[in-house]
């Protein structure tokens, strides 16, 4: 093993330990951050910041999105017990020659003991270098009820996102967030690292520092191995939340299933992502 390696491992290993009891939001999706979309990055222990390589980047981090060429359709909805809770994301993204392109919209309802929480994103990102891309997001929330289709919304904020991928197997990341009702032009400030190793090993770390009344620190690690070319297995711990999942890639369809255990109870959740 490389020293860049056992480095990676030390500080992902610290990180699980030192974050293991970190206090944990009943409904972090409530606000105009990622947190359970898409049930890969979900399955990881929400983390996906540094790796951004799919139709959900948008949400996460948008520089992402220029890691392909082509159309992505990506849908994600909470299996189950949807009394409790319901959350539910859909999105389109497109790139191509470094340029990319990204509607989304997330919203959820249902036992959520506050206004709907449904915002609709709409991101540019662009590659800079063969190493180096950035991205940003605007973030609509959209009023309920409505008596008509809210193509923006009210109350905007944003992100801005930056990928730095260092050779074929590590990526870092850099996510400034402004979110609704902050009056701050930037509270949260997500880093992210992620190291492949073997090929068929992923491991990441998320940690997002918020200051708005008081500063807090949620940090987020996961690891998915890929044991076949079209199936993989996946684990992590957000905040305190234990997490784990599968996923199934046949040609260019994938299918990604991730149950999480939050202070609501099991919670279960299916994505859907087709590649044009």
């Amino acid at each position: 093993m490389t020293k860049t390696y056992k480095i990676f491992f030390a500080i992902y290993i610290l990180s699980f330990i030192a974050f293991s009891h970190a206090k944990a939001h009943e409904f972090p999706f409530v606000d105009a951050n990622p947190l359970y979309v898409g049930s890969r990055p979900l399955a990881m222990g929400n983390t996906f910041t540094a790796i951004a390589d799919e139709g959900e980047a948008g949400f996460w981090n948008p520089a992402g999105l220029i890691q392909w060429q082509g159309v992505k359709l990506f849908a994600s909805t909470k299996a189950g017990d949807r009394d409790n809770y319901a959350f539910d994301s859909k999105s389109m993204a497109y790139s191509y020659k470094g340029n990319a392109f990204f509607w989304g919209n997330k919203i959820a309802t249902r036992g959520i003991k506050c206004e709907t929480p449904d915002f609709t994103y709409y991101s540019l990102a662009r590659k800079l270098s063969s190493h180096l891309a950035v991205g940003g997001s605007v973030k609509f929330k959209r009023k309920h009820p409505s008596s008509y289709y809210q193509f923006f919304g009210h109350n905007p904020s944003y992100d801005l996102g930056l990928l730095w991928k260092i050779g074929n197997y590590t990526s870092l990341s850099l996510v400034l967030q402004n979110t609704p009702d902050s009056d701050k032009w930037i509270n949260t400030t997500n880093f992210g690292l992620a190291q492949r190793l073997f090929n068929d090993l992923l491991l990441s770390i998320d940690t997002g520092i918020t200051s708005d009344e008081s500063v807090s620190l949620e940090t987020h690690v996961g690891s998915e191995y890929w044991f076949t070319s079209w199936s993989a297995i996946r684990l992590g711990l957000s905040n305190s939340d234990p997490t784990a999942g599968l996923g199934l890639r046949l040609s260019r369809i994938q299918i990604d299933y991730a149950w999480i255990r939050n202070s609501a109870g099991n919670a279960h959740f299916i994505s859907g992502q087709i590649d044009i």
